[in-house]
């Protein structure tokens, strides 16, 4: 873990919980570990997301000289409906309950994020302006062709960006774990690569899970990453990371932002429109190319490593919804 993220964590927890026994009689140095392993509960997106969540909570509460903490269950529900009328998607409101909660929480305040006013608020909100996700489109094998094809692969931008595409596509990875993988975690074998995922939303106590990758021909991701790190001289730590001008390779990994930010360019150039397309068009693109080519269920799912079969099935049904369809014929 570096300093940098250490010390972000650190920040997160306000307090330690009340519940944490004996904390007065700890050493700085053991208050400073159980903090550290206490926020680390978290991803450091997560943190980051609750803590600009939690300063605009406050800020909108200050303007209105309401009581942020501990808050009560009118101040809440105000606050989500105003955010709505924003134009706030409710998963962002959401995630501004989430991290209310938490703050109360690590303050040891209980919080009323659970009452039946808030609740109905939120529930409320849901019916009046929608709930379902933004979906972003998925990048079909023959679209991320085309976008790969945009590359000016005699660049080392060009080299990395092909490498994270094409692995992206191959291993149906998120962003997060893309920025995420050091040069230890890929092992190459005779059919492709067994990456290593160390940690990954579906895996929050990092047990870690191993993802093949099998080799392709023209766009293959084990050759792609190969020619992208003997190019960058990379012989350990970070797989992706930042570029400067003249083309000199930065220590540090790139974030997850510039990920989805290689895919809305790419999807320009290849005349797509960027706008549809983010970092997770490389996963749904792969289930939905694999789901169309008739790949098995559970063969997809050792790749996405997907924990529940029916949100497999929603790629499935997505690739063949007109296939022997009930109306057929009928107009």
């Amino acid at each position: 873990m570096s300093e940098e993220t250490t010390r972000d964590r650190s920040r997160l927890a306000i307090t330690s919980p009340s519940s944490t026994p004996n904390v007065e009689t700890l050493t700085p140095e053991d208050k400073n570990l159980l903090n550290q392993y206490f926020a680390a509960r978290h991803a450091d997106s997560t943190l980051r997301a609750y803590r600009s969540d939690w300063s605009i909570f406050t800020a909108w509460c200050a303007t209105r000289t309401l009581q942020a903490l501990p808050a009560s269950a009118e101040t809440i529900s105000a606050f989500l409906a105003s955010e709505a009328e924003s134009g706030r998607k409710t998963s962002t409101l959401r995630r501004r309950l989430a991290a209310i909660r938490l703050a109360h929480r690590l303050c040891g305040h209980e919080p009323q994020t659970g009452s039946e006013l808030v609740r109905g608020t939120l529930k409320g909100i849901a019916r009046t302006h929608g709930s379902a996700p933004n979906q972003k489109a998925p990048a079909l094998a023959d679209q991320l062709r085309a976008m790969v094809d945009t590359l000016d692969c005699t660049r080392l931008q060009g080299l990395r960006d092909r490498a994270i595409l094409t692995l992206g596509f191959a291993g149906a990875f998120r962003r997060s774990e893309l920025v995420a993988l050091r040069l230890e975690d890929l092992k190459e074998i005779s059919g492709g690569f067994r990456v290593h995922v160390r940690q990954s939303k579906t895996d929050a106590e990092g047990l870690g899970q191993i993802v093949p990758v099998i080799r392709g021909r023209d766009y293959c991701p084990v050759r792609a990453v190969r020619e992208w790190l003997k190019a960058a001289d990379i012989r350990d730590g970070w797989v992706f990371r930042r570029l400067y001008r003249g083309d000199r390779v930065a220590e540090m990994p790139l974030s997850a932002h510039s990920i989805a930010a290689v895919v809305k360019r790419c999807a320009q150039h290849a005349g797509l429109d960027p706008s549809e397309y983010a970092g997770h068009s490389l996963r749904s693109g792969f289930m939905t190319s694999a789901a169309l080519s008739k790949a098995s269920l559970f063969k997809m799912m050792e790749v996405s490593r997907h924990k529940d079969p029916k949100t497999v099935m929603i790629y499935i049904r997505r690739s063949n919804e007109f296939e022997d369809h009930a109306g057929d014929g009928l107009l």
